[in-house]
Protein backbone atom coordinates (compact mmCIF):
# COMPACT_ATOMS: atom_id res chain seq x y z
CA UNK A 1 0.00 0.00 0.00
CA UNK A 2 1.15 3.40 -1.17
CA UNK A 3 0.14 5.91 1.21
CA UNK A 4 -0.08 9.69 -0.38
CA UNK A 5 1.80 11.39 2.56
CA UNK A 6 5.67 10.06 2.16
CA UNK A 7 8.17 10.14 4.88
CA UNK A 8 7.78 12.99 7.29
CA UNK A 9 11.19 15.47 6.25
CA UNK A 10 11.98 17.85 9.45
CA UNK A 11 10.74 21.51 9.12
CA UNK A 12 11.03 24.95 10.77
CA UNK A 13 7.46 25.04 12.74
CA UNK A 14 5.30 27.40 14.84
CA UNK A 15 2.09 26.65 17.19
CA UNK A 16 -1.10 26.68 16.15
CA UNK A 17 -4.22 26.01 17.77
CA UNK A 18 -6.96 24.34 15.84
CA UNK A 19 -10.46 23.01 16.58
CA UNK A 20 -11.79 19.80 14.80
CA UNK A 21 -15.06 17.60 14.56
CA UNK A 22 -14.69 14.52 16.38
CA UNK A 23 -14.47 12.63 13.72
CA UNK A 24 -11.93 13.91 11.99
CA UNK A 25 -9.64 13.69 14.79
CA UNK A 26 -10.74 9.87 14.60
CA UNK A 27 -9.29 9.50 10.86
CA UNK A 28 -6.24 11.33 12.25
CA UNK A 29 -5.45 8.80 14.23
CA UNK A 30 -6.34 6.11 12.30
CA UNK A 31 -4.18 7.67 9.23
CA UNK A 32 -1.36 8.42 12.04
CA UNK A 33 -1.64 4.49 13.10
CA UNK A 34 -1.26 3.50 9.14
CA UNK A 35 1.48 6.15 8.74
CA UNK A 36 3.56 4.97 11.24
CA UNK A 37 3.13 0.98 10.08
CA UNK A 38 3.64 2.05 6.67
CA UNK A 39 6.76 4.14 7.03
CA UNK A 40 7.98 1.98 10.44
CA UNK A 41 8.42 5.11 11.98
CA UNK A 42 6.10 6.43 15.01
CA UNK A 43 4.11 9.46 14.36
CA UNK A 44 1.17 10.58 15.83
CA UNK A 45 -1.97 13.09 14.51
CA UNK A 46 -0.45 16.52 15.28
CA UNK A 47 2.60 15.87 13.98
CA UNK A 48 0.78 14.75 10.30
CA UNK A 49 -1.51 17.92 10.30
CA UNK A 50 0.80 20.43 8.74
CA UNK A 51 2.13 17.74 5.86
CA UNK A 52 -1.38 16.78 5.08
CA UNK A 53 -2.24 20.54 4.81
CA UNK A 54 0.74 21.57 2.78
CA UNK A 55 0.05 18.00 0.45
CA UNK A 56 -3.61 19.40 -0.42
CA UNK A 57 -2.57 23.04 -0.65
CA UNK A 58 0.15 22.18 -2.72
CA UNK A 59 -1.87 20.50 -5.17
CA UNK A 60 -4.75 23.19 -5.18
CA UNK A 61 -4.26 24.86 -8.74
CA UNK A 62 -7.26 27.52 -8.62
CA UNK A 63 -5.24 28.83 -5.00
CA UNK A 64 -1.70 28.21 -7.24
CA UNK A 65 -2.96 30.46 -10.09
CA UNK A 66 -4.41 33.08 -7.58
CA UNK A 67 -1.84 33.35 -5.44
CA UNK A 68 0.85 33.64 -8.31
CA UNK A 69 -1.13 36.58 -9.61
CA UNK A 70 -1.58 38.34 -6.52
CA UNK A 71 2.74 37.86 -6.95
CA UNK A 72 2.66 39.09 -9.92
CA UNK A 73 0.62 42.39 -8.81
CA UNK A 74 2.90 43.70 -5.75
CA UNK A 75 5.71 42.93 -8.13
CA UNK A 76 4.20 45.27 -10.79
CA UNK A 77 2.88 47.95 -7.78
CA UNK A 78 6.91 47.55 -6.47
CA UNK A 79 8.40 48.28 -10.10
CA UNK A 80 10.20 51.65 -10.34
CA UNK A 81 8.69 54.25 -12.83
CA UNK A 82 10.16 56.47 -14.27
Amino acid sequence: MKLRLGPLPRTETVKMTITLPVTLKAQLEDYAALHAATWNEPVDAVTLIPHILEQFIGRDRAFKAARNRVSQERRSAEKPTG
